[in-house]
This record gives C-alpha cells, sequence and structure tokens, in this order.
C-alpha cells in the first residue's frame, strides 16, 4: 500500500460571478464566520465549523464560471429553527423537507445558483434509513 499522500481537505470552493454579493450572501444571510480574502483577489473563506468554504469569482482566476449542483451540506443543530431563521433572511427552500429516515435536509440556492442544504441527523451515527 501506498504512503499516504492526501492528509485532509482545506477547502471547497463555490463559484460565484459577484464576489461582493457572495460575501454579503455567506456572512449576512447564512451567518459564516468570514476567515480571510485571498489578497486582492476575488476570493474569500469562510468557516462552518468543520470545513471551509471559499466562495472566488471563477472569471477573475481563469475559470468558466459554472454553479454547483449538486448540494454542499450545512450542519444544523435545530433545524426547525435553522430553517425558520433563513427564511427570515430570504432564504426561498425549494421542495418539501427531505426526510431519509435518519436526518433532515431542506434544499436553497445561494444567489449565484450554488445547491446547498441545512443538513441534521436525528439518528445515531450507526443508524441505518428504516431501521
Amino acid at each position: 500500500m501506498p504512503d499516504t499522500i492526501i492528509s485532509g481537505t482545506d477547502f471547497v470552493c463555490v463559484p460565484t460571478e459577484d464576489h461582493d454579493a457572495a460575501v454579503k450572501f455567506y456572512r449576512d444571510v447564512l451567518g459564516l464566520e468570514f476567515g480571510k480574502q485571498w489578497g486582492d483577489m476575488p476570493g474569500s473563506e469562510f468557516e462552518t465549523g468543520n470545513l471551509t468554504l471559499a466562495v472566488m469569482e471563477t472569471k477573475a482566476f481563469g475559470i468558466d464560471f459554472s454553479p454547483t449542483n449538486v448540494p454542499i451540506a450545512l450542519h444544523v443543530e435545530d433545524f426547525d429553527a435553522a430553517k425558520a431563521e433563513l427564511e427570515s433572511r430570504g432564504v426561498e427552500f425549494q421542495g418539501d423537507v427531505l426526510d431519509s429516515g435518519v436526518c433532515y435536509q431542506a434544499f436553497f440556492k445561494d444567489p449565484d445558483g450554488n445547491q446547498l442544504n441545512i443538513h441534521h441527523r436525528y439518528a445515531a451515527k450507526d443508524a441505518r434509513p428504516g431501521g
């Protein structure tokens, strides 16, 4: 077996066409802690507790913009309270709450159309849907 080369994940990039609007959304609407801006470049990091989200205006980095269409699951402790608070801040959830049998999820998009969700696991870590 080869030696481990990768030892973790430092951040996940979230593409944006408008860095300033993305900063306002992730900081003011989602309430994430601002970490830092990438110098003079339109890229900023936000802390989620276990993974950094880095919003980056892709054009400035020579990358074509394309929103993420699979969700980034954002953990919440109190699902109903978090959903209600985000709705009061203008977040529009798509469809019904998904109850998988072990967790709740509610899906929404950021201003650039990146798919996000809030997620709360209510069952024990070893529990499986359906028992």
